[in-house]
């Protein structure tokens, strides 16, 4: 299901990334009675008007594009408490500030499914963009600065970022190891030179089109 970018690390493309996203739970005010639900997440309602409840992001949506319920986006999502966290990111070359693990795509979701239940929709998607371009760059310099030394890192990222670096750093990781461990090259030099080669068979027939 996921694709391999890189045989040290597979990566999640964005449209699974926002599927696992859409099991998050969200604040929904909906306009129908309806009883509650059984789900294999979770019981969910009773729906009564006007009455807000907790629902899976997904179930949001499907009820959002039937016109059946408001979406309430999250406290994390207003205009000053995104420029709060953008002006911490700024401050800080090496932190990075708490967010939701699916910040990215639960913005996403509401941008394209909800706009009309965000307040400065505009203002609240730039601030998103601007935060994801300011994380980047710390994310860049600090893959910048990785060394032999280094075994582990502890980083606040969200799925999207982890899911874009970790191809370069668990490869990176794993040369670093490498090189500070001679046996382990020698290993992989006898691996591979004890891997069969494939005979030579002569030119083969082309497919038939």
């Amino acid at each position: 299901m996921s694709g391999q970018s890189d045989p040290r690390g597979s990566t999640f493309s964005a449209a699974e990334l926002e599927f696992l996203a859409e099991d998050e739970t969200m604040e929904i005010v909906p306009n129908l009675s309806m009883e509650r639900l059984s789900l294999i997440s979770g019981d969910f309602g009773p729906f009564r008007p006007q009455i807000a409840t907790q629902v899976p992001i997904w179930l949001a949506v499907a009820l959002k594009k039937r016109g059946k319920c408001t979406i309430r986006p999250p406290d994390w999502m207003s205009v000053e408490k995104l420029t709060q966290v953008l002006e911490a990111e700024r401050d800080s070359a090496s932190s990075f500030e708490a967010l939701p693990f699916h910040y990215v795509e639960i913005s996403r979701l509401l941008f394209d499914h909800a706009r009309d239940d965000i307040p400065d929709v505009y203002m609240v998607r730039s601030l998103i963009e601007d935060i994801k371009d300011v994380r980047f760059h710390k994310i860049g310099t600090g893959l910048e600065k990785l060394s032999s030394r280094t075994y582990a890192m502890k980083l606040n990222l969200s799925a999207m970022e982890v899911n874009v670096i970790r191809p370069f750093v668990t490869g990176g990781l794993e040369t670093f190891y490498k090189l500070g461990n001679p046996e382990m090259i020698q290993e992989s030099e006898r691996q591979e030179f004890r891997r069969p080669q494939a005979a030579d068979r002569g030119p083969r027939r082309e497919l038939r089109r």
